[in-house]
């Protein structure tokens, strides 16, 4: 492996091969700890650099830089960057779009004795071809785009990420990189302890983007939502994205927004590919002037003068929406978010964010695992049984959280000899535990729509970043309604509290400090959610000061 990297080596990669000027704060540090041989997390919002990072640190380490990207779009734009750059090494594709000569070259390439950008899809690596091959190129950095997929506690996790860990260990382990927006405490965490990554370097950034003007607007009725939502759309001043929970929604937004003469397009993962890259298309091309979606859009989008970002609906946690309303402002020009709700919308989400593992898809799955003796995957499970290969990818993926089954390239296998009783209760555990994080943090949404205190701060806080009292650039501030509140640094110093300070509670185990306010403290629990505790519980011996994180 090379030297580590200086910080003036990597300025002068910057400068030399990819022709960028300066380097972005925490992209050097970030570099020169993963070419050091170190795992490292980045946590950079939106448009703050993240991808140079990869790319400076492959080009000094060589060989091959694999990149595991969820979306086919992003891959294209990510390499279209790097081959723009002045002497980039080469940037290679393999997923199910790749043409067969196209995959032969990429081959070449992955194989041969130079610098290359190998992109995959994490679904890839359960393709025994493509990971044996991996495994015997020379790897020396995997890369995990848009990380909190990884994470079960995450907004966005991803079936299919659960088992990068697993590859990577099968690869040996070269140096890990993982790359996400944004990422709580917990969520954090649960990354760094599902990619098996060892003593990793943190480096998170910028999660303040001041620039975007924050504001929450609740509604008795829906009718006066919707047009209260449509009437900011209208008065955007550039383009804009509307978030809206159900793929009806999608459509019906849109057409009522067209009536009034805005270029509105729908977006949903349902879509066909080719209607969804049309309308990425033009939404980056500036043809259209407002995209109406759900959560399915966005990761991955690059354009830097979105002005408004809307949502009708409340997500299902401030990750979600952190991570959304940061597609604004790229160009660091002013911005609006602003958020719409009725108080019985967070009782639809929490009954739309439920749901359990079905006891005869568990039962079913296991004993076929345990019948077969050999890893399988799950298309085959399901070609097998009959049922939906989502819902056999669920269960599989359960088996393997509860230490019941272990993933690897050829697919899953049991590692236990349990009964069929004992996985399903397992299983179903794990699914209430799920069900508890999953209701904790819409309430923690619902605190943030309804909060008192200045919006930047409730939410910079669920980050763990310490932050002023009044930020003077959201809806509470511009009022003067901010409830008074001692500053935070202050107050912990009299307790030793501070955001992601470890805790130990009686009943919920250990837990990480998320939110601080003058008698009251939130905490996660990694198997009970976000709970608000009183500050009182210290004094009666309930709650105790764990360890320094």
């Amino acid at each position: 492996m090379n030297a580590p990297a200086t910080l003036e080596q990597s300025a002068r990669t910057a400068r030399e091969v990819f022709g960028w000027d300066d380097l972005l704060p925490g992209q050097a540090e970030a570099i020169d700890a993963v070419v050091g041989g170190r795992d490292t997390l980045v946590v950079f919002p939106t448009g703050a650099g993240k991808s140079a990072v990869y790319q400076i640190a492959g080009c000094e380490l060589g060989g091959t830089t694999v990149v595991i990207s969820p979306l086919l779009a992003l891959q294209l734009d990510q390499i279209d960057s790097i081959d723009a750059a002045p002497d980039a090494p080469a940037a290679v594709s393999l997923n199910s779009r790749t043409s067969a000569a196209a995959k032969k070259a990429a081959w070449a390439a992955i194989e041969g004795p130079d610098a290359v950008y190998a992109f995959l899809a994490p679904e890839q690596l359960a393709n025994a071809e493509v990971f044996d091959r991996l495994a015997k190129a020379d790897v020396r950095l995997v890369v995990i785009d848009e990380a909190h997929c990884v994470s079960a506690w995450g907004h966005d996790f991803r079936p299919d990420y659960a088992r990068i860990g697993d590859a990577i260990d099968a690869l040996g382990h070269p140096p890990v990189l993982a790359l996400t927006a944004t990422a709580s405490a917990p969520v954090r965490d649960d990354i760094v302890s599902s990619l098996g990554m060892r003593e990793p370097h943190l480096e998170v950034r910028g999660m303040d983007r001041p620039e975007i003007h924050m504001a929450v607007r609740r509604h008795e009725h829906d009718a006066d939502k919707r047009r209260a939502v449509i009437a900011d759309v209208r008065d955007a001043g550039g383009p804009a994205l509307l978030y809206v929970a159900t793929r009806k929604g999608t459509d019906s937004y849109a057409e009522e927004l067209r009536e009034l003469g805005l270029r509105a397009a729908a977006y949903h993962g349902a879509m066909a590919q080719k209607k969804r890259d049309e309308v990425h298309s033009a939404w980056s091309a500036g043809d259209l002037d407002v995209v109406v979606a759900t959560s399915a859009f966005g990761m991955g989008v690059d354009k830097s003068d979105v002005r408004l970002v809307v949502h009708a609906d409340v997500t299902e946690s401030l990750d979600s929406y952190a991570q959304e309303i940061g597609r604004a402002a790229r160009d660091g020009q002013p911005a609006r978010a602003i958020l719409h709700y009725r108080a019985e919308d967070f009782s639809l989400r929490s009954f739309f964010a439920g749901g359990r593992t079905k006891r005869a898809d568990i039962a079913g799955v296991w004993d076929v695992l345990q019948q077969t003796g050999k890893p399988l995957r799950a298309k085959d499970i399901a070609d097998e049984s009959g049922r939906s290969v989502r819902a056999i990818g669920r269960v599989l993926n359960q088996l393997v959280a509860c230490e019941l089954a272990v993933s690897g390239p050829d697919g899953v296998s049991a590692r236990s000899k349990v009964s069929a009783g004992d996985a399903v209760t397992a299983v179903r555990g794990r699914d209430e535990a799920e069900e508890r994080i999953r209701a904790s943090r819409i309430e923690i949404m619902r605190g943030y729509a309804e909060t008192t205190h200045c919006r930047r701060r409730a939410l910079l806080e669920y980050f763990g970043v310490e932050t002023p009292a009044q930020c003077g650039s959201c809806d509470r501030c511009d009022t003067g309604t901010v409830a008074p509140a001692d500053d935070s640094a202050a107050t912990a110093d009299d307790d030793g509290i501070r955001i992601d300070s470890t805790v130990e509670h009686g009943e919920f185990g250990s837990g990480t400090v998320m939110a601080i306010e003058d008698d009251r403290l939130t905490v996660f629990f990694a198997d009970h959610g976000y709970k608000v505790l009183a500050r009182s519980a210290f004094e009666n011996g309930i709650l105790e000061l764990g360890e320094a994180a």
